[in-house]
């Protein structure tokens, strides 16, 4: 006796290799990445030689236990120069011990993880000062490295740097950065002579004891 087949059942359709079914992708978990962000309560940046800078502020959304750095930015880019480890709510204080005079730029930066985006945040200048003595001149007349001195002229006179060298000078919580502009001074220990324009941005008096990155 004669019993037909039953009709075939459609195959159902079979996912490349190498991708997923969509059907199955559907409940896998999607990992996203948060935002970081690095805030800054209070820095020391601006220190004689031998002491030591600080930074301090707190890693958001609050993440403990993860690496913040200090970069600072030289010939071969950013380097780091101080490093913690964020605390309780992710609060965070480096400290730097300086060994030479200079201004270099600085940032902060967290480098990311698993869940969250890494974040920089520029800081400006780390200076680093000696205390030496200056005092002021002005009048007109030619300058050793070029040009004429006007009362509007920003620079200083020194014995040995090179002309056009940026020395940072520091008074009475007052910042300045100007460039070597003539030869000078000749009296007694004094290293710098201040030009009138620059005496005045800094509120320097005649003569005493000014800190300088040069």
């Amino acid at each position: 006796m004669y019993v037909p087949a039953p009709p075939a059942q459609p195959t159902p359709a079979l996912a490349p290799a190498g991708f997923a079914s969509s059907e199955l992708s559907l409940g896998a978990p999607i990992v996203g990445y948060a935002r970081s962000e690095l805030r800054v309560s209070s820095t020391n940046l601006n220190v004689l030689d031998g002491h030591a800078a600080s930074v301090a502020g707190a890693l958001r959304p609050d993440l403990p236990g993860r690496m913040v750095t200090l970069q600072a930015f030289g010939r071969n880019g950013w380097g780091t120069i101080a490093r913690a480890l964020t605390g309780t709510s992710g609060r965070f204080r480096l400290r730097y011990a300086v060994r030479h005079t200079g201004s270099q730029l600085v940032r902060l930066r967290f480098a990311g993880d698993t869940f969250h985006l890494g974040s920089s945040r520029r800081l400006g200048r780390l200076n680093v000062y000696r205390a030496v003595e200056a005092s002021w001149y002005g009048g007109g007349g030619g300058l050793a490295c070029g040009g004429s001195l006007t009362t509007a002229t920003m620079g200083v006179a020194n014995r040995t740097l090179p002309c056009g060298t940026l020395v940072t000078l520091r008074y009475n919580g007052r910042t300045v950065r100007v460039p070597v502009i003539d030869r000078g001074p000749y009296v007694g220990s004094r290293e710098f002579d201040l030009t009138e324009a620059t005496k005045l941005a800094l509120g320097f008096g005649d003569t005493g004891i000014v800190w300088s990155t040069g």
